[in-house]
């Protein structure tokens, strides 16, 4: 409590002092958002044989019920069209929850976290736009978003407008570096242990027809996600999916290196590794009210050591149709999936971070809204190894300021079935151990999706959110989502597993969220 009272005294001091002292015009905007959800089964299994999954509860360590609250204050520093300074705060709190500063009292815990910090410029007699700092970057989509990269990071972004035709945009983002600590020789701490990444991105926009080729490249050091016990650089220790970050699952087969037999590969990674991702999206309103958009993306990742490689692709499409009264559209998509070889890697498209994105084909499958709540992503954190057909009902609206979205997603796998046997105890070389999950749901010890779907499974997910428009600046949100699963059983995929003499359960996953949101 005792740092927001600073921040905000800090805040009115700054107000007071430009008054009269400077031309600088500062502009505050907020947003408050009050979240109520109940649910059940998040991890698809109810708790049971899901290390750290609540049995009754949404998921890690959440009741069915929760609620939550968030306050973000953004403070922009205007000295002109051509300079600015922007500063983002945000702080997150859990009802009752005495980490996050939501017990008795209040103040136990201050949550204030740095959301963006940047500096905008223009070069002078030019129109080339700067932005430095820490800020949102997301890659471009026209349909899901992108299932690449759309996260806060530090990085620099420069604009160029040649015409209203052509523009051009160029990044390059530091997600990762000096994080890598040795215990055991201090010489190597922070040792290529960086995650850079450049981008190209250009927008081509013609009358009804807007068409963006980007291109993206990463150079990922050997020590970037290095997290193991001692530390340690030395020949004798592997660098495993268990001693990578959070981002590793993306940029790293689900399983691993494994040789062809499900033994692992006793080979640490001792050189950079290249990654590359390439992508065509746009959308044509030129039949208006008919609109067409799609989406196209490759990615690869390629290691000193194959074993460790991953590449794929997802594509996309989307027709709708724009009514006085809604837009119905149906849509599609297809993601590569792996193949029955673990030893080449993955054929799963490899991805940063979507933490930021807004999946518009799903609501809680994959990324949702970032207005509705925390509780979507049950499925997989973007749609690499997955193919689906959905249509859907957007802004549906009979009633002034009232408006619908209803959903409906047939959801498959195309991830090879023999690979389900890798998340089998005892079938890969004892990789995993005994309290990684059995059977179809991704284990948190190894890193994998909640649901790892084969060609043989399938989900079905029906959604509907409404937006009410109370006042100028308040909106209430509505969300309502369930997702039936339809899995192979059979001994040829899954099996019938159990652990300790329970057998596996797995069950659908539903939420319901109601959002307060006060913006201004």
């Amino acid at each position: 409590m005792k740092k927001l009272a600073t921040l905000l005294l800090a805040a009115g001091l700054v107000f007071g002092m430009s008054t009269g002292a400077s031309a600088i015009d500062f502009k505050a905007k907020g947003l408050w958002i009050m979240a109520f959800d109940y649910g059940q089964n998040g991890g698809f299994t109810g708790g049971n044989h899901q290390t750290g999954y609540a049995r009754n509860g949404i998921g890690s360590g959440e009741d069915e019920f929760e609620a939550r609250q968030r306050v973000r204050l953004q403070l922009n520093a205007v000295a002109s069209e051509a300079l600015s300074g922007t500063v983002f705060f945000e702080i997150n709190n859990t009802w009752g929850q005495n980490s996050s500063g939501g017990a008795l009292g209040a103040d136990k815990t201050d949550r204030i976290a740095l959301k963006n910090a940047y500096l905008d410029w223009v070069v002078p007699e030019t129109d080339l736009k700067v932005r430095m700092g820490i800020q949102g970057v997301g890659l471009p989509g026209f349909t899901t978003g992108s299932n690449v990269f759309n996260d806060d990071v530090a990085g620099i972004v420069l604009n160029y407008k040649f015409n209203d035709n052509v523009a051009l945009t160029a990044l390059w983002a530091r997600p990762f570096n000096d994080n890598y600590t040795s215990t055991v020789d201090s010489y190597r701490t922070n040792y290529m242990d960086n995650v850079d990444t450049f981008a190209l991105i250009l927008p081509l926009t013609f009358d009804g027809v807007k068409v963006t080729p980007w291109g993206m490249y990463a150079a990922i050091g050997p020590n970037a996600f290095r997290t193991d016990a001692n530390g340690n650089f030395a020949a004798d220790r592997l660098n495993t999916p268990a001693s990578y970050g959070y981002i590793a699952p993306g940029m790293l087969p689900a399983f691993g290196a494994l040789h062809k037999d499900g033994t692992p590969v006793a080979k640490r990674l001792d050189s950079y590794g290249d990654a590359w991702w390439g992508g065509l999206t746009g959308e044509v309103t030129a039949f208006d009210p008919f609109r067409i958009a799609w989406d196209f993306n490759y990615g690869s990742v390629a290691y000193d050591d194959s074993h460790y490689d991953r590449k794929g692709w997802l594509a996309s499409l989307l027709f709708e149709y724009k009514l006085d009264w809604g837009i119905p559209g149906l849509y599609g998509w297809y993601a590569s999936g792996d193949d029955n070889d673990p030893s080449n890697g993955s054929e799963r498209m490899p991805s940063f971070s979507n933490s930021n994105n807004n999946n518009g084909f799903s609501s809680f499958a994959f990324n949702g809204n970032p207005m509705i709540g925390e509780r979507d992503r049950v499925l997989s954190t973007n749609m690499t190894g997955t193919w689906g057909i959905g249509a859907r009902l957007k802004n549906v609206s009979f009633v002034e300021d009232l408006k619908h979205t209803l959903r409906l997603n047939y959801i498959g796998g195309t991830n090879n079935t023999t690979m389900a046997k890798r998340y089998m105890t005892g079938d890969h070389g004892g990789l995993y151990n005994a309290s990684s999950v059995r059977g179809p749901i991704g284990g948190p010890a190894v890193g994998l999706d909640p649901l790892y779907m084969t060609t043989q499974d399938g989900a079905v997910e029906i959604g509907l959110t409404t937006e009410y428009q109370m006042y100028e600046n308040f909106k209430i949100f509505m969300d309502a989502s369930y997702i039936a699963t339809i899995l192979d059983h059979s001994s040829s995929v899954w099996g019938n597993s159990s652990i300790n003499g329970v057998s596996d359960q797995v069950r659908d996953p539903w939420n319901i969220n109601l959002n307060f949101v006060y913006s201004f």
